[in-house]
């Protein structure tokens, strides 16, 4: 289990593809990885991962075809940046929300706006999503936490204050790139609950 808040950058050192399979590494500081041991969790961009081997400033985790299907890692590149951080230890104050690190798919930045101190991302959402994302929800982009700011038809849009900016992977974002998404796991039970099927939600969707 994760908060959504970044604990720092790191950067894709060598990726070993095989089919829908990699072995991944992963550079990051001293510090992030001090007391982080083989078999421990991290978050890399959102996704929960097992360490299967580590130094003092580097991982490597192995990624299965599903993770390799439903998130941004068929894409990742040596020297890309990441976002990390490590599972939460439930001993302290719990920051942002709630967030299980399992990505439900990616998502495309359609726009993005200077406004003020902040940077507007907006994003496309498919269908399949509907409901899950609701104005002033959380939502966790690339593992970070984040507040929906407004909800437009199959668009949604989020705030970065400039330490989100500077301190995750999501200020150097471009128009068209895309970014793992994980909705709020309450709200992914409150839909499971609810009686309207999933087709009649979609009809009613486009009426």
């Amino acid at each position: 289990m994760f908060t959504g808040l970044i604990q720092g950058k790191g950067k894709v050192s060598k990726l070993m593809r095989e089919r829908s399979t990699i072995k991944l590494s992963c550079s990051a500081s001293e510090e992030l990885l001090d007391g982080y041991e083989v078999g421990d969790s991290m978050a890399i961009n959102g996704v929960c991962l097992t360490a299967v081997s580590k130094s003092k400033q580097s991982f490597t985790v192995d990624i299965m075809p599903e993770t390799f299907n439903r998130t941004t890692f068929a894409r990742l590149k040596v020297g890309d940046e990441v976002n990390l951080e490590r599972a939460l230890l439930f001993h302290g104050r719990l920051e942002g929300h709630l967030v299980a690190g399992h990505v439900d798919q990616t998502i495309r930045l359609v726009k993005q706006i200077q406004h003020q101190n902040a940077l507007v991302l907006t994003f496309n959402y498919p269908a399949e999503l509907q409901g899950e994302i609701i104005p002033q929800g959380s939502v966790a982009l690339n593992g970070v936490s984040l507040t929906v700011t407004e909800v437009s038809g199959r668009t949604f849009s989020v705030s970065l204050i400039p330490h989100s900016k500077h301190e995750t992977n999501l200020g150097s974002l471009r128009r068209g790139e895309l970014v793992n998404i994980e909705t709020d796991m309450v709200g992914k039970y409150l839909k499971a609950q609810s009686p309207v099927s999933s087709k009649e939600r979609k009809e009613a969707f486009y009426l």
